[in-house]
């Protein structure tokens, strides 16, 4: 049974949202996720029995949370604690599988439907992801503001100040990760001499190394982040292979590379 890892603001209709649930019980948990100012990622988990029954109402006005589960320093206080997380309506959304715990009905992996948010204090927008926003509409209205005063600065780069129809803020994320033997720890020594020697440099993955970046890539691919590279870094030191014939002893660097998007 095919599972559901996104879904796009065009596929949310409540008809829509509902029919997909009725399709896929192992859904069965919607997070509301905000980020505060610190970075710190928070999220409110609902059944989804309750999602179901109160839907219009959750996405249009959000949930309720408080300021101490958040860092809003200087702005929730222990009396003025209450803190509205507003679903962001124009992000992707993406179901979370938790691996250990399966559902009954089907045997595929419990998932959580996670929808962005925003955090609300006071009827004002103070989360990292509202900053983000706002910022984006700045650097637009700023740039188009100084083309209109300057219209000779569009004729420099070979176009016209009418020509411009959004300024878009894109962002180019890339993920960099460890595959290391647990409970091994790499001699300090080796890890220098590796990095002075470039003996982790454009090498080839092999075995458990080479599993983990294939199935890295192939579960960014299903949750639409498109990847478009992948490649050893320089950290690390070489594997060895145990009387087992399997690799012991596994510490090297991995990245991982997706297209640009707006931030």
């Amino acid at each position: 049974m095919n599972r559901v890892f996104f879904i796009k603001p065009e596929n949310r209709s409540k008809e829509h949202l509902i029919d997909l649930f009725k399709k896929h019980p192992e859904i069965q948990f919607v997070s509301f996720m905000g980020v505060d100012i610190g970075g710190n990622a928070t999220d409110e988990k609902i059944p989804i029995s309750l999602f179901i029954s109160d839907m219009d109402a959750m996405l249009k006005y959000g949930i309720q949370t408080d300021g101490s589960s958040v860092e809003l320093q200087g702005i929730a206080t222990l009396n003025n604690a209450r803190v509205d997380m507003v679903p962001d309506l124009e992000a992707t959304w993406f179901v979370d599988y938790n691996y250990d715990y399966y559902c009954d009905e089907n045997g595929l992996p419990v998932g959580s439907l996670r929808i962005p948010a925003f955090l609300m204090h006071n009827e004002k927008l103070v989360c990292s992801r509202s900053i983000l926003k706002r910022t984006e509409k700045v650097l637009d209205e700023a740039i188009k503001e100084i083309f209109n005063k300057k219209p000779e600065l569009a004729q420099k780069y070979g176009f016209d100040k009418d020509e411009i129809d959004k300024i878009v803020l894109t962002s180019a994320t890339e993920l960099e990760l460890w595959v290391n033997t647990p409970d091994d720890k790499a001699n300090i020594d080796a890890l220098s001499t590796s990095q002075s020697l470039k003996e982790q440099y454009w090498k080839r993955t092999h075995g458990t190394v080479r599993t983990v970046l294939e199935k890295c890539m192939h579960e960014l691919e299903r949750y639409g982040l498109e990847p478009e590279m992948a490649h050893k870094e320089v950290g690390g030191v070489a594997s060895k292979v145990g009387s087992t014939g399997r690799l012991q002893h596994v510490m090297e660097q991995l990245e991982i590379d997706w297209k640009y998007a707006e931030a």
